[in-house]
C-alpha cells in the first residue's frame, strides 16, 4: 500500500475526521483497506480504487471537492440530521453527494455559512480563530452603556463561570433599541446571545455577514454560490500560515 494518499488525509477529506482524529482511527484499529485492518500511519491508499472502511462503513471519497457559501435563513438548523423534522441547511443547497456545515448558526440565526465536503478545509476553517474572524450585526433590546461594552470587548465571565475571549464591538446607531457589529475570534455557541444577554440587553436580530475575508452583501437569505478557486485557495494560505505561527 505505497501508493496513493496518506489515509489519514483521505479520511479528512471524506469528512470521517479531523487528520488527527483520523490518526486516533486508524492506531486504533478501526480503519481496513482492501479488508486488512492498518494501525501504522504512514499507510498510503488510493481513494478511487481501494475500499476503505471505518468501523466497517465505506468511506466515500468525492472526486470533486465542493466549497458552498449559503445565506442561511432563520429557523433553519445547522445540521445534516434533526430528528424533530425542521428545515436543514443542507436542503437548502441543490448539488449531488453530501456536504456539512462548518461549524454552525443558531436556529434563530441568519447569515452566512460555509458547506463542503472536505474535511481538511472544514477543520482549517473551524480552528482558524484570529485569522478567519466571524462577523455579525446584532440588534439587542435598550443598549449597553459604556462600561458594560467595555466588559464585553475585554470578554465577559458567563454566570456559568465560563470565560468569553474579547472581541471587537462597533456601534452601528439604533433609537431605543442599539445595532452592533460584533467580530468574534472564539467559536461558542451561542456566544453573542449569552454575553449581550448578561448585561441586561437580550438579543432580538442576529445575523453573521462575513467569515474572514469571504462576504457576499448581494447574496439573498435562503441562497446560495460556490466559492471561487482564489476564495479556496486564500483559505488554505491563511490557515497555513495559522499553522507557521503556532
Amino acid at each position: 500500500m505505497d501508493h496513493g494518499e496518506r489515509l489519514q488525509k483521505i479520511l479528512a477529506s471524506a469528512g470521517v475526521a479531523s487528520r488527527r482524529r483520523a490518526e486516533l482511527m486508524i492506531q486504533q484499529g478501526r480503519v481496513t483497506v482492501n479488508g486488512q485492518t492498518v494501525t501504522q500511519l504512514g499507510t498510503r491508499a488510493d481513494p478511487v480504487n481501494d475500499s476503505i472502511r471505518v468501523d466497517g462503513k465505506r468511506v466515500q471519497v468525492s472526486s470533486r471537492k465542493l466549497y458552498i457559501l449559503l445565506n442561511k435563513p432563520r429557523q433553519v438548523i445547522s445540521s445534516v440530521a434533526d430528528p424533530q423534522g425542521r428545515t436543514k441547511v443542507t436542503d437548502l443547497v441543490k448539488v449531488k453527494g453530501k456536504v456539512y456545515p462548518v461549524g454552525r448558526l443558531d436556529y434563530n440565526t441568519e447569515g452566512l455559512i460555509l458547506l463542503t465536503n472536505d474535511g481538511d478545509f472544514s477543520q482549517r476553517v473551524a480552528k482558524a480563530g484570529h485569522h478567519m474572524p466571524k462577523v455579525y450585526q446584532v440588534k439587542v433590546r435598550s443598549k449597553p452603556d459604556g462600561t458594560d461594552l467595555v466588559k464585553l470587548r475585554k470578554g465577559i465571565r458567563l454566570k456559568s463561570g465560563v470565560q468569553l475571549a474579547p472581541c471587537r464591538i462597533t456601534a452601528l446607531g439604533g433609537d431605543r433599541n442599539g445595532w452592533y457589529e460584533v467580530t468574534l475570534i472564539q467559536g461558542r455557541n451561542r456566544q453573542i446571545r449569552d454575553m449581550f444577554e448578561a448585561v441586561g440587553c437580550p438579543v432580538l436580530k442576529l445575523r453573521r455577514i462575513k467569515i474572514g475575508f469571504i462576504t457576499d452583501k448581494d447574496l439573498p437569505v435562503g441562497h446560495y454560490r460556490f466559492l471561487t478557486p482564489g476564495e479556496v485557495s486564500q483559505v488554505f494560505r491563511i490557515t497555513d500560515e495559522r499553522s507557521r505561527v503556532h
